[in-house]
């Protein structure tokens, strides 16, 4: 517990700073936009790339880890097709919903992964993430143009422009390729990882937005905890029943329990969802994973000790 505590409340206390900073003004409403920027295109594909180049990619586990993955995406989306057959939600809602139960925050999964398990943690959690983020696009995408059609520019777009994506297939190539990363490369890629996450987590706290939580308070509850307490025990059971390690188990269940992405009201504005719902979704998931993300963590550690 003393671990797990000392893990997180650096996490949380970042998320808060850039929260209060936002609200304060400063340094500026101008600096969260670029810092976004920067870390979304630059320093997070630097920690993905470096990851991976120097990734051991020959560990036996590794199939079934992305067979896990694959696996509980796929109960969490029929799950989510069944209460829309029941609900008959409008295609701005549910994909909204779709969005809060399957995506998930990159920015503090690495940091609790990289905190919690070092870099083993932080190669595997690439791995997943170059399977992950793809195939949860596509899925947000036809959520929200379900009933309209979506197009193949409308679902590849996000995926050949994302550079979380583009960076792990370049860091996985260059570690099939058998080059090394030398004159000082891994030293500017370790400098702009490090950047990364703490630059990360205080723009985290600055897009919260406790006002959107007004309203709207079934759902939010609802998807929040389908999102943070259901789908890290699917995950769980899909690594038991594909057998894979504790350490891997581990890291897939948090990938499930983390909140969803705050990249998740763009996404939802550029194709007409209801921004409103999505940014409730966004503050709620974040400010609750507090203590969700600590209690799944402890029912893991009891469960493998």
């Amino acid at each position: 517990m003393t671990v797990l505590l000392t893990t997180l409340w650096p996490v949380f206390t970042l998320i808060v700073a850039g929260h209060l900073m936002r609200r304060r003004g400063f340094p500026g409403a101008g600096f969260w936009p670029g810092a976004e920027k920067i870390n979304y295109f630059l320093l997070f594909p630097a920690l993905l790339f470096s990851s991976l180049a120097q990734a051991p990619l020959d560990n036996p586990a590794l199939p079934r880890v992305l067979g896990a993955v694959l696996l509980g995406l796929g109960v969490c989306s029929v799950g989510l097709a069944a209460a829309w057959w029941w609900r008959r939600w409008p295609q701005a809602r549910f994909g909204v919903l779709v969005q809060g139960v399957l995506r998930f925050n990159t920015y503090l999964g690495l940091a609790v992964i990289g905190s919690l398990f070092g870099k083993a943690g932080l190669v595997l959690a690439a791995v997943i993430i170059a399977v992950y983020v793809p195939t949860v696009n596509v899925l947000s995408v036809l959520a929200l143009t379900a009933g309209r059609g979506a197009g193949a520019r409308a679902l590849l777009l996000p995926i050949v422009r994302n550079p979380l994506i583009l960076s792990c297939v370049a860091g996985v190539a260059f570690n099939l390729s058998g080059l090394q990363l030398q004159w000082g490369a891994d030293k500017l890629l370790t400098l702009l990882a490090n950047t990364s996450l703490p630059l990360g987590l205080l723009n985290v706290g600055a897009a919260l937005n406790p006002r959107e939580l007004r309203g709207e308070w079934g759902a939010l509850l609802t998807n929040s905890l389908s999102r943070l307490v259901l789908a890290p025990l699917i995950a769980f059971g899909c690594g038991w029943l594909l057998h894979l390690p504790p350490l891997e188990r581990a890291i897939l269940a948090l990938f499930f329990a983390l909140p969803t992405a705050p990249t998740s009201y763009v996404l939802t504005r550029q194709l007409n969802g209801d921004s409103h719902l999505m940014a409730g979704i966004i503050t709620l998931q974040t400010l609750l994973s507090a203590l969700s993300l600590m209690a799944v963590l402890v029912c893991i550690s009891m469960i493998q000790s």
